[in-house]
Parts: structure tokens; C-alpha cells; sequence
């Protein structure tokens, strides 16, 4: 396999803002694999929460040049990397040049039935309860909105955005915004306002307060789950796991990790970085078995690329060949 690595900005419409910090572009890693014949690429994000960095992570592509083109496959590589955006490039990679050189699709390679379109969440960024209300006011018709939040007016940011929606099933993203001080008062805000679903509230390796206190609301580990090696510590504190495919390091992990997640008990939620579709079309195949679907990353960009998902509305489409898989 011949290797070539991009590192791509994508402006976002606006802003996107969570409690770390807010961004105007998504900045992408595309790793493409290459055998003469057939091409096959994955899109990753580097994860800044995790000490990643677009040139480290294609710095790290890169260096598995040499083992490329000396036969590393998909299989190889998930002991050769570790969990994360470099992995995620180039697993995805592989499964669509593998997709392209069979001459079937993704999905029936990873045994899976046709994946079907998706419902996904809607993210509405941190800002005052003002500017949420008014940015849940203009996306009020979609089913689902995902609302960030991590600051110090978290009970006026989710009473405005219930007013302002109050027909949509809606789930918070903290961020690992709160602390163990404000943890119940907020939840019990969360739960007066009809939410389904809190991401992470506390920070990962700080929330054992979750397996103390009551949780009102089903609460699912974002920062705090990877892969596999994750789950055993979640237990207890957590009901639901996020898996995003520049976490797990790929297709190949992220589905082995929502197997071993079912069996332990924990529902699942698929999300994103924001992102192109060629990031989203591989975690549609995880989707396909979860209760919430967090998809969003190409409504949040000015422009997506040519070919990219199909969205109507909040529904949203699996991938043709001509951009993955």
C-alpha cells in the first residue's frame, strides 16, 4: 500500500463552542491508501483533550510508511497503534480500499445488514442562556438537539433552551464542566427540564461521585470510555458510553467496543468530532445498533465535501461508494 497524509481545515459556520473552548474550523487528518488499483481513505480529528495534535497525529501516520509497504493490513494495525485519530485515519482507510478491492461494501465485509438512515442529534453550542434560547428557538422543528453546557448558569442555559424547544427530546453535553459540588443540583436542573441524557458531567478519572448520588437521568461516559479497556471502570458511575471513532481508533475497535458494551449492560451512543462526512460515514455503520445518534459534524461546517452524506433535516443517510466504504 502506497501512503499519502492531508491535514485539512474546514470552516465551521459561526462558532462551536464547548466548556474547553470554542473554534471557528475543524481541523482534519486524511489518511488515503493506495495499491495501484484502488483508493481508500479515512478522516480523523485529533484530539486536543487527549494531547493530539494535527501534525503529531500525521506525523504518526507517516511513520508506518516503511511497514505499509511491506504488508501491514487492518489487522496489524490495531497492535502497531494505539487508540486515537492516528489509527482512525488509516483503519478507515482500510476498510474502504478493502471495500473498493472485493467489490462489496463496508458493511457487508464487517458482517453487518444494509445500514439504514439515522435520526441524529443537533448541537447547540455554550453560549448565555440568551444565545442558547435563540439558537434552540431556530432548530426547535429537528427531533433531537444536543445541548453543551459546563459553565455557571447551566439551570438558566437548560430552562431557556426547554422554552425555547419545548417538543424536542433533548440530551447535555457538559463536558466534564462540573464538579462534584454542583453535580446534583445540576442534574436535578436537567431532569425538571425533560432531559433524556447527560455526557459526561464530571471529569474523567473525577467522577466517582456518580456512583454515589442518585442519577436522575441516565449518564453516559464521553471523555471517560476509549475501547474495550475502558468499560470495567465505568461501571457503577455510568449507563451509557459514547463511542467515537477517533477515540476507539477506528471502525474496527468502535465496533468491537459497542459488542463488549451491550454485553456488560451499558446502552450505546455513536458521536463525533466536527467533522466531514468522510469522518461520519464509517460511525453510520456503528449507528445502526445504538439509541442515540450524534452525527452532526457536517451540518456544522460552511461546506461539506462533494459527495458527502445526504441530510433531510436531522435524518441522515448512509454513505454511497464515491465517498467511503
Amino acid at each position: 500500500m502506497e501512503l499519502s497524509v492531508q491535514i485539512e481545515r474546514w470552516p465551521i459556520a459561526g462558532a462551536f463552542a464547548i466548556s474547553r473552548g470554542r473554534k471557528t474550523e475543524a481541523v482534519v487528518v486524511v489518511a488515503e491508501l493506495n495499491d495501484g488499483i484502488h483508493r481508500g481513505r479515512g478522516e480523523s480529528v485529533p484530539y486536543a483533550r487527549y494531547g493530539e495534535t494535527p501534525d503529531g497525529v500525521a506525523a504518526s501516520i507517516e511513520a508506518l510508511r516503511p511497514a505499509l509497504q511491506q504488508g501491514l493490513d487492518r489487522e496489524a494495525l490495531q497492535k502497531v497503534l494505539g487508540p486515537g485519530a492516528a489509527r482512525n485515519a488509516l483503519d478507515c482507510a482500510y476498510w474502504d480500499v478493502n471495500a473498493r478491492r472485493s467489490g462489496h461494501r463496508a458493511y457487508e465485509l464487517a458482517g453487518l445488514a444494509a445500514p439504514k438512515p439515522l435520526t441524529t442529534a443537533y448541537t447547540i453550542s455554550l453560549g448565555s442562556p440568551s444565545e442558547m434560547a435563540a439558537a434552540a428557538e431556530r432548530a426547535a422543528w429537528r427531533p433531537l438537539l444536543k445541548i453543551k453546557l459546563g459553565g455557571g448558569d447551566d439551570r438558566e442555559r437548560i430552562a431557556a433552551v426547554r422554552r425555547s424547544a419545548p417538543r424536542a427530546e433533548l440530551i447535555v453535553d457538559a463536558n466534564e464542566g462540573w464538579t462534584a459540588d454542583n453535580v446534583a443540583e445540576n442534574l436535578a436542573a436537567c431532569a425538571d427540564a425533560g432531559v433524556t441524557l447527560i455526557e459526561q458531567p464530571l471529569p474523567e478519572g473525577a467522577d466517582e461521585a456518580l456512583a454515589r448520588g442518585r442519577r436522575p437521568i441516565p449518564v453516559c461516559a464521553d471523555e471517560s470510555v476509549h475501547d474495550r479497556a475502558s468499560l470495567d471502570r465505568l461501571t457503577g458511575k455510568y449507563d451509557v458510553v459514547n463511542i467515537k471513532l477517533d477515540k476507539a481508533g477506528g471502525l474496527t475497535e468502535a465496533l468491537a467496543l459497542a459488542a463488549e458494551a451491550e454485553q456488560k449492560g451499558f446502552a450505546i451512543m455513536v458521536g463525533c468530532m466536527v467533522a466531514t462526512s468522510l469522518a461520519m460515514a464509517p460511525a453510520m455503520l456503528v449507528g445502526q445498533r445504538v439509541r442515540f445518534v450524534d452525527l452532526d459534524g457536517p451540518l456544522l461546517l460552511a461546506e461539506d465535501r462533494v459527495d458527502g452524506l445526504r441530510y433531510d433535516g436531522s435524518l441522515v443517510y448512509p454513505s454511497e461508494p464515491a465517498l467511503w466504504g
